[in-house]
C-alpha cells in the first residue's frame, strides 16, 4: 500500500497538536491546530547552546502562564540526536 507523504505527515503533525493542546488543558484540547499554532508556536524565541544544555527563551505573552501551569517550565528532556543535551524552555 502506498502511503502519500504530504498526508502522513498532516495526520502525525495533527496528533502533535492535539497531544499539546491536551497538555495545556484550559479547552485547547479541543482547540484546532491554526488556534495552537497561533497561540504557542509562532513565537520568537532565543536560544543558547552549550556542552550540556540547550536553553530556549521565550519572550512574554499572554499565553505563557498557561505553559507555566501545564508545567513546560520544568520539563528538561534529554535530546539523544545532539549528544543527550537537556533542553530547557524559559518562558518570559
Amino acid at each position: 500500500m502506498k502511503v502519500n507523504a504530504d498526508l502522513q505527515l498532516t495526520l502525525m503533525a495533527s496528533s502533535l497538536y492535539r497531544l499539546l493542546g491536551m497538555q495545556i488543558g484550559e479547552g485547547y484540547a479541543e482547540a484546532k491546530a491554526r488556534h495552537i499554532f497561533r497561540d504557542f508556536v509562532d513565537a520568537s524565541a532565543k536560544v543558547r547552546l552549550n556542552r550540556n544544555h540547550i536553553e530556549v527563551r521565550f519572550q512574554k505573552r499572554a499565553h505563557n502562564p498557561l505553559l507555566l501551569a501545564a508545567g513546560f517550565e520544568d520539563l528538561r528532556p534529554k535530546i539523544p540526536w545532539l549528544g543527550g543535551k537537556r533542553l530547557t524552555f524559559l518562558l518570559g
